[in-house]
C-alpha cells in the first residue's frame, strides 16, 4: 500500500484520539486509495459506510494538520461528501 496512505491512517487516528465518532466514513484519496472509520478507528481499507468523503491527498493531509477547515474544502469544492452529511459534520468535530 502507499506510504502516503500509511501516513494519513496515522494522522487521523492520532486525530481522533479520545474522541467518539458514532457512526462510519470513508476517506477516498484520489490516487492512493481508502481509509475506512468504524468505531472510532480509522484503517486501509473500504467498507460500508454511512458517508463517505473524497479528496486529493494534499487537500486531506491540510484538514487534518489544521491548515484547511473541512467546511471550507467543502464549499471549494476540495472535499466531496457523499451520503449522510449529519455524519459528515460530527466527523469534522471530531477532527477539529
Amino acid at each position: 500500500m502507499s506510504e502516503i496512505l500509511d501516513q494519513a491512517v496515522t494522522q487521523l487516528n492520532q486525530r481522533m484520539a479520545g474522541r467518539s465518532f458514532e457512526g462510519t466514513a470513508m476517506f477516498v484519496l484520489t490516487g492512493e486509495g481508502s481509509i475506512f472509520v468504524d468505531q472510532g478507528e480509522a484503517r486501509k481499507g473500504e467498507g460500508p459506510a454511512d458517508v463517505t468523503l473524497t479528496a486529493t491527498p494534499d487537500t486531506f493531509r491540510d484538514i487534518l494538520t489544521g491548515t484547511l477547515n473541512p467546511t471550507s474544502a467543502f464549499m471549494s469544492g476540495k472535499l466531496a461528501v457523499d451520503g449522510d452529511m449529519g455524519a459528515a459534520m460530527r466527523l469534522a468535530s471530531v477532527l477539529g
